[in-house]
């Protein structure tokens, strides 16, 4: 049992880094882009809206749940009770643990419209890292499929 307990609380530290790491908002760049070109465009933010950003969804916790979930699960019953247990478990613990990092990544975000200069209006949806208010001056960066909006 105190193996169990090891476990998992090695999968609530891998869970929590995970929340740790975050997504991209408008301060925050990949590897990938770094030192490509970026368009800049210019214009004045026409409104703002609260959203939440759905977390990441990897195998990560998926399987760090299955196997807390199929060793806490092995411990039910005997003989074959202890692997039906197990088989349970594991399919408990992988939904639980998928839904516990998507819940500890997902993430307040800002969808952010603004009319560009060119006249025309877009919606821009990015991490509530930078705070925006309709009038406010702001570019808008956008490059290798990615678009973010900055003072």
């Amino acid at each position: 049992m105190n193996l169990l307990k090891l476990i998992t609380l090695g999968l609530l530290a891998a869970l929590t880094l995970t929340g740790c790491a975050g997504g991209l908002g408008s301060g925050d760049y990949s590897r990938s882009q770094a030192r490509s070109v970026q368009e800049v465009q210019t214009g004045v933010v026409v409104a703002v809206r609260n959203v939440r950003i759905e977390g990441t969804k990897t195998p990560i916790g998926t399987g760090a749940g299955a196997v807390v979930g199929g060793l806490a699960g092995s411990e039910v019953g005997g003989g074959r009770g202890s692997v039906v247990g197990a088989v349970v478990g594991a399919v408990a613990g992988g939904l639980a643990g998928s839904a516990i990092e998507e819940g500890v990544t997902r993430q307040n975000g800002l969808e952010i419209t603004v009319r560009l200069d060119s006249g025309r209006t877009i919606a821009v949806t990015q991490g509530a890292d930078e705070y925006f208010r309709p009038g406010d001056r702001v570019r808008v960066l956008s490059g290798d499929g990615i678009t973010r909006v900055t003072r």
